[in-house]
């Protein structure tokens, strides 16, 4: 495969950012929107968010099966991204709007189903695209370069959700209910737009599109008996879940904990300029080192930045919170950046043994995972608030709920990091194993004589012989 151009990796690269601006804005505001702006009980809240995401347990897979089977003149993933960018932004900005319902419990059915449409074309379109990193690039730098591109403009997007739509609201209190709503309207529309660059800027290679399919029990098979696979999901799920937890819970710490809420965009600010610029140093150490060993160095760092963070209130010095904040985003670059180069690796490790390759199912599985993590931990985080006795908008909150906040902000995210460390020291794909594959790869497309994996690489079963 030839090299990846610029304009195919910036142009891929774009897709992120509206996927990452729109997710990152209900991971950091729609828990404290639906409490303190709409107005219904946390638990009635959780109940929302749950409900409305389960359908992807099931539609996720779905999704998977049915992409790696397209086929159109556009190849088998761009044309998602064509058709579905302009449903997309409409779910989202649906998501914002206060409909005229009386009841708590109306309105919790009526975000719950909001959740359910912009979950589902979510699902149908990030998928897809996900999907296209292992078909544009297939080599372990080139990988990383590509998912380099991609995180640039998720951090980008990321770094708008955190600090534009603070910087408009003021804060998050129903004498702002218009404002939300026009807010969330912008970011739908200014969200769909990069899925036509991707669409126009990008080519699938025809020896992907054109490849046999399984059936979908031998996908998920493929998948679940794929151990570099398996590893990379508990690296990535761990990774976004302690994020998902961290973003749902930070809003709250700076409002009830630091009591900093007026200056919280700048505190976003800080933490995604200096994680967008920390992306070339990832880059490096995962070439110098490999991304495995790279990835348990910016977590173990993550980490400890989150434990400390925890550790401050109102009296911290402005200056020392923005040095934390600026150091966090280090470990942050390399959580948005590192996972997501580990797992297309595992693809070529699927297609060794099975001699087909299963993208779609392998993304559909990722993303599933992913959704039900977050379907179950931030409902979770609201349960135990309204557990703990949290009143919306009120000056001082009961003792457990602050204590409660300050654990989901930084010590249960810091539980998860170290979970994926386990993991990462666990994958048996590094750089050399990963290599070892590829050439093996390449003399069977070739119809060179191909030899026995080697004892030696662990994880690759001694004295196997790729599927002809």
């Amino acid at each position: 495969m030839g090299k990846l151009t610029l304009k195919t990796k910036l142009s891929y690269g774009s897709g992120d950012f509206g996927f990452a601006m729109t997710t990152s804005m209900l991971a950091l505001v729609f828990a404290i929107f639906l409490t303190d702006v709409v107005g219904i009980s946390p638990t009635l809240a959780a109940m929302a968010i749950f409900i409305g995401r389960t359908w992807d347990y099931i539609s996720d897979p779905i999704a998977g099966y049915i992409t790696d089977r397209t086929r159109t003149r556009w190849g088998k993933r761009r044309p998602y991204l064509l058709f579905g960018a302009i449903p997309f932004g409409l779910a989202f900005a649906m998501m914002w709007w206060i409909p005229p319902i009386a009841t708590e419990m109306g309105l919790a059915v009526y975000y719950s189903v909001m959740y359910f449409l912009f979950d589902t074309v979510l699902t149908f379109t990030v998928m897809p695209y996900f999907a296209l990193t292992p078909e544009l690039a297939d080599d372990y730098d080139g990988r990383t370069s590509l998912t380099s591109y991609r995180m640039v403009f998720s951090l980008i997007g990321s770094m708008i959700a955190f600090v534009l739509p603070m910087m408009i609201i003021g804060e998050m209190h129903p004498d702002n209910t218009r404002t939300i709503m026009l807010v969330g309207a912008g970011m739908g529309l200014a969200a769909c737009l990069p899925f036509f660059v991707v669409f126009a800027g990008t080519r699938e290679k025809t020896e992907h599109v054109e490849k046999e399919n399984s059936s979908l029990r031998e996908a998920l098979k493929a998948a679940v008996s794929n151990k570099p696979y398996i590893c990379s999901i508990i690296i990535y799920l761990c990774t976004i879940t302690g994020f998902d937890i961290m973003q749902a819970t930070l809003i709250f710490f700076l409002k009830y904990q630091m009591k900093m809420e007026s200056v919280a965009d700048q505190v976003f600010a800080t933490l995604f300029v200096v994680a967008l610029f920390a992306i070339p140093l990832w880059n490096y150490l995962a070439r110098k080192l490999d991304k495995l060993k790279a990835y348990i160095m910016g977590m173990i760092f993550m980490a400890i930045m989150m434990i400390l963070f925890t550790m401050m209130g109102s009296t911290t010095p402005v200056w020392f919170v923005f040095l934390v904040t600026g150091l966090a985003g280090i470990g942050l670059s390399a959580a948005q950046t590192l996972p997501w180069a580990i797992i297309p690796d595992s693809i070529e490790y699927d297609e060794y043994l099975t001699g087909k390759r299963h993208e779609g199912m392998f993304y559909s599985m990722t993303t599933l995972f992913r959704k039900i993590a977050s379907s179950l931990a931030v409902p979770s985080v609201l349960l135990i608030l309204g557990a703990t006795g949290y009143v919306p908008n009120a000056e001082t909150q009961p003792e457990n709920s602050i204590r409660a906040i300050r654990l989901f902000t930084g010590v249960v995210p810091a539980l998860l990091f170290f979970i994926g460390i386990l993991a990462a020291l666990k994958n048996p794909l590094t750089r050399d194993k990963f290599h070892e594959i590829q050439e093996v790869l390449k003399k069977r497309r070739s119809g060179a004589a191909v030899e026995p994996a080697s004892e030696t690489a662990p994880g690759i079963p001694a004295g196997a012989v790729p599927v002809e």
